[in-house]
């Protein structure tokens, strides 16, 4: 099973370049709408670093392993809405547990959607190395500038416990769910556990029985349950999210056919604007008081008047308020509903063969 399918019609160097640049787009993307949001919720630029690396890395991690088709809007989508919540929760929780807790349920999530969103489901212990390792990469990079060293080790180390739980919970060749795990990933998920339960010890010696039994557990729950937990989350909403992402491949077909006409319906719309802002104005300087409100008005408060009377006739700044400006308000208003009119007509009747072959390819069953 190839973790990141690369298109088989280009050589390997070109394949690659191909990969990297959706990868990329797809990372702009997320941080377009993260980082933003992020800084809405806090000005604390490290809960709005925690967020927009999550999001980058399972978006990355999406469009990687989903390749052509619906890799680069579905990597989009959930990376954004998954920073998102991140700088969310970071925002509330003021990053108090540290990267040992918020690392391992993102990591299992990632898989997750990884492994029910990918064109084919992990079936081996060695499938779901590599899923994992994939992820582990992803999220350190994603982490490193907010959680620093720390949460660069937890994604890396927690990276044989996730296979480990990934390829249990997944049927094999044969349909069984279980099959005997590899010795090596059981030790170096062991290893990890001991190593941190010792660390912990060390730091707080003399620690009483009762207290280390408690340390242990807890530890136990953040390295293993909560990305098992989590893992078992993300597949079951990649269940519930793969029909519903069909829809985007069609979407970006019809919006390949529809692109030119928008621009040229915008174009239109803009000619407009500008013109009756040129009117409006015009009006204004020779004829004082036509508008309240235009005392100091300059040409960025006419194209702005003008845009929302095309749009939306409710004026909160300036309003016309004699006989000629609402004329001519009127008359602006008549032209961008006819030019509306007219040019969707005009669209609709170019466009609708194409529209219909869309049509028809989405609803031919899916092999």
């Amino acid at each position: 099973m190839p973790v990141i399918p690369l298109p088989r019609d280009r050589p390997l160097p070109a394949a690659l370049a191909l990969v990297a640049w959706r990868s990329l787009q797809v990372a702009v993307a997320v941080l377009v709408v993260v980082v933003p949001f992020g800084y809405a919720i806090t000005e604390v630029h490290n809960y709005v670093l925690m967020g927009a690396g999550c999001g980058v890395a399972v978006g990355v991690g999406l469009c990687l392993r989903m390749g052509e088709g619906n890799g680069r809007s579905t990597g989009i989508l959930v990376g954004s809405l998954l920073g998102a919540v991140m700088a969310l929760i970071g925002g509330g929780q003021d990053f108090a547990y540290g990267a040992g807790v918020y690392v391992p349920p993102i990591f299992g999530l990632g898989v997750g959607l990884l492994d029910g969103l990918g064109k084919q489901r992990v079936r081996t212990y060695r499938e779901a190395s590599l899923e994992s390792l994939v992820m582990s990469v992803l999220l350190a990079l994603g982490v490193a500038p907010a959680l620093g060293p720390q949460g660069v080790a937890a994604a890396l180390l927690l990276m044989p416990t996730v296979a480990l739980i990934v390829g249990f919970l997944s049927r094999n060749a044969a349909g069984r769910r279980y099959s005997r795990p590899p010795a090596l990933l059981l030790a170096g998920s062991l290893g990890v556990y001991f190593s941190l339960f010792a660390i912990e010890l060390l730091s707080r010696l003399p620690v009483p029985v009762a207290e280390a039994l408690v340390g242990l557990g807890t530890i136990a729950t953040v390295q293993f349950a909560f990305p098992t937990v989590t893992f078992l989350c993300g597949r079951a909403a990649a269940a519930w999210l793969e029909p519903r992402l069909r829809v985007y491949s069609q979407l970006a077909d019809y919006l390949r056919v529809m692109w030119i006409p928008i621009g040229g319906f915008a174009a239109g719309y803009l000619a407009i604007i500008l013109v009756f802002a040129g009117f409006c104005g015009m009006l204004e300087r020779f004829a004082p008081g036509s508008f309240t409100g235009a005392s100091a008005a300059g040409i960025g408060d006419w194209v702005s008047f003008s845009f929302f009377a095309a749009v939306v006739p409710d004026y909160t700044g300036i309003a016309p308020a004699t006989v000629p400006a609402r004329m001519l308000v009127g008359l602006q208003l008549i032209l961008s509903v006819g030019w509306a009119l007219v040019v969707f007509a005009a669209v609709m009747s170019s466009i609708q063969p194409q529209l219909d072959r869309i049509a028809r390819r989405g609803g031919e069953p899916h092999p």
